[in-house]
């Protein structure tokens, strides 16, 4: 398992983003603060950067609906953010070791499955 500390270059602000339900975002707002299954369970909030998208929800999320994508800058994040390859895949994801505090979510987009139940990257969303 490869573990490194995000980096938050000052020239450089990335963004990452995390897929959720409506209801759940809807919960957070209400909240203060988001949560996700995950935090409970592994200790972080698993999340991905632009490219990495649509095989996440493709791989966890095919045929459900009212999903959403979370834009979050990373330099707003107040707790750690870590990137790991945890399935030692060959890349690294970034996980959220802590409740997202609402500021650092800078734009939802909706997610609607295809067709066939797949997703693809939102137009409007650029990868690297």
């Amino acid at each position: 398992m490869k573990t490194k500390p995000a980096t938050k270059p000052e020239s450089k602000l990335e963004t990452i983003f995390h897929i959720t339900t409506e209801t759940e975002w809807a919960d957070a707002k209400k909240n203060g603060a988001y949560t996700a299954p995950s935090l409970e369970k592994a200790g972080f909030i698993h999340c991905s950067r632009s490219h990495q998208i649509p095989a996440v929800a493709n791989y966890n999320f095919k045929g459900q609906s009212g999903l959403i994508l979370l834009e979050i800058q990373e330099s707003k994040v107040g707790p750690k953010v870590v990137y790991e390859d945890l399935g030692n895949e060959g890349q690294e994801f970034p996980h959220i070791y802590g409740l997202l505090n609402l500021d650092a979510v800078v734009r939802t987009w909706p997610f609607p499955a295809e067709k066939n139940g797949t997703f693809k990257l939102p137009a409007g969303i650029s990868t690297p």
